[in-house]
């Protein structure tokens, strides 16, 4: 017998000669996989309902193909933009898959947005084809005259919605019933090609575009399912916005395990618990607001569950009465922390059985800390913003939050300085601050950036200001987070008039409702003189004090 000739173990890696890869040993990771092998395995399972509409997984997949290849059919191929401007309607599901199947990316829009920044958002996106529901189209039609270039517009007409003015020569189900059932799906030829895109408030008044690729979606969709313990065929209903950050990749999670898509609407107390009674929801997500309206929905709705429902919450912590009064009538709250920029939740506060025998004021205390990273996060820190050395886990030593792994974007479109900021020293700066507690838990302090995270949206507070000093009667102004208990925050706007001008602070609401989107406008005006520093610059950290003590 004749050995092999030895390689020479200096010159050569032992583990890469005639070990390369190929199309049998590597395929690019991405959640399109997840609908191929649930249309394959649980055909007749229900995939999507939505009121009277109902499909299985089958035919989900046949939808989501249509969709890609009319998009094909239009012109749109890889790296293509495709917007949408939907509420959470099996469309929008469908959006989630049918784009990338085409080879293009989703830009899922934020449907509370004004005309200004939906339209800055499409021309810096290079949208070539928008999907829209017809409720919006004043807006649409006010961001799309702002327009030079104009993407190819379909129109979303359902059935159970409000109804609008159609903007384009085609609606979704004539643009559907066109193309081929059984077209082909363009898969991404590397992991890190683009999927989607997501535009934040940042700390500018135009938003920033996060690029998520095919890597991250398909690892922090299996991450939801790890931190989450989801089992096979869950019932998830639709609270949270599939607009904001992919609805945290959990159109691919629940994919992943063909389990049911309930689509809802509009975000209703009564509408929320009749569909947890009557289609058997076993898991929702939501912000602190969604929890306090189910918490106050109001005379003739019954609150308690007669079975355990999950939720999982983000945003500003919640309140840990509002946690208490939440489990008090059957839902299991599970806590996340994460960022536009790291596709949505990225750390959990992981449970440990030996908390179930502490007050639930106690525990309501430790659900409400942001808790350690998720399986697919590589990296979680809190640390000195400028030598990144980590602080003290003693639960008083504040730093910033940084984070680093695969599920971190590839970074802002078009914007490198801010994709260099955003990524020094080798870590995700988040902007927000923290401390560790000595079990290594990390607990969310302030937001470095002034972010105002409202109701889950973020607000950049220089946006509003922009908008107030527009005003004729402002000199001076500066807008800060004030709690609520509602929204989580709200915007305070503290203003120096001019000499000699007057206005009322329903006056500057109501100059502010002419020129943001609702959910930005100040809800608090106060006037007064506003504190600087030696040099001049506005102490916002003076006013968000002043703003927690107002009455």
């Amino acid at each position: 017998m004749t050995l092999p000739p030895e390689p020479n173990s200096y010159e050569t890696n032992l583990y890469e000669v005639g070990l390369d890869k190929n199309a049998a040993n590597f395929v690019p990771l991405t959640p399109l996989g997840f609908l191929q092998r649930s249309a394959a395995v649980y055909p007749e399972r229900p995939a999507v309902v939505y009121g009277e509409r109902s499909y299985n997984w089958r035919e989900a997949h046949e939808r989501c193909r249509r969709l890609a290849g009319a998009l094909a059919g239009q012109g749109v191929g890889r790296d293509d933009t495709v917007a949408l401007m939907a509420p959470n309607l099996p469309e929008a599901f469908e959006a989630h898959f049918g784009v990338p199947m085409a080879g293009a990316v989703l830009n899922a829009l934020n449907i509370r947005l004004d005309p200004e920044t939906i339209a800055f958002i499409l021309a810096h996106g290079e949208a070539k084809v928008l999907l829209t529901d017809t409720e919006f189209a004043p807006v649409i039609a006010a961001a799309l005259a702002r327009l030079d270039r104009k993407p190819i517009v379909i129109d979303i007409c359902d059935a159970a919605g409000p109804g609008g003015e159609r903007l384009g020569e085609i609606d979704y189900e004539e643009f559907l019933a066109g193309a081929n059932p059984d077209f082909a799906p363009v898969m991404p030829a590397d992991e890190w090609d683009a999927i989607a895109l997501n535009y934040t408030s940042g700390t500018t008044g135009n938003p920033k575009g996060v690029v998520y690729h095919h890597r991250g979606a398909y690892l922090n969709a299996i991450g939801n399912i790890l931190v989450w313990g989801m089992r096979q065929h869950p019932t998830y209903l639709w609270t949270l916005p599939m607009f904001h950050c992919n609805g945290w990749c959990f159109p691919w999670t629940v994919t992943a395990l063909a389990g049911t898509h309930v689509c809802l609407r509009r975000v209703e107390a009564a509408a929320i618990y009749d569909l947890i009674r009557h289609l058997g929801v076993t898991h929702l997500c939501g912000t602190p607001v969604v929890m306090n309206m189910l918490l106050n929905p109001g005379p003739g709705v019954e609150c308690r569950l007669d079975r355990p429902v999950a939720m999982m919450t983000a945003g500003a912590p919640p309140p840990a009465a509002v946690i208490e009064g939440m489990e008090g009538l059957g839902f299991h709250i599970t806590h996340v922390y994460g960022l536009t920029e790291v596709y949505g939740p990225a750390t959990i506060c992981a449970w440990h059985d030996e908390w179930d025998a502490l007050p639930i004021q106690e525990r309501a205390v430790l659900k409400a800390r942001q808790g350690v990273n998720y399986p697919v996060l590589d990296g979680l820190m809190v640390g000195d913003p400028e030598s990144l050395a980590p602080v003290a886990a003693d639960g008083a030593a504040i730093g910033e939050i940084f984070m680093r792994g695969n599920i971190v974007m590839k970074g802002y479109l078009k914007n490198p300085r801010a994709t260099g900021e955003a990524f020094a020293g080798g870590w995700f700066h988040t902007g927000d601050l923290g401390v560790v507690h000595p079990d290594g838990y990390i607990e969310l302090k302030d937001r470095s950036k002034d972010i105002i995270i409202s109701g889950g949206e973020n607000i950049s507070t220089v946006e509003v200001e922009n908008v107030l000093y527009r005003h004729p009667a402002v000199l001076e102004a500066a807008v800060v987070a004030r709690p609520d208990p509602m929204w989580g925050e709200t915007p305070c706007a503290f203003v120096t008039l001019k000499p000699d001008t007057s206005a009322t602070a329903e006056d500057i609401i109501a100059f502010c409702r002419d020129h943001l989107a609702r959910f930005k406008v100040p809800r608090t005006v106060v006037f007064a003189s506003l504190p600087k520093t030696s040099t001049g610059k506005i102490q916002k950290f003076a006013l968000r004090e002043q703003a927690k003590a107002l009455p």
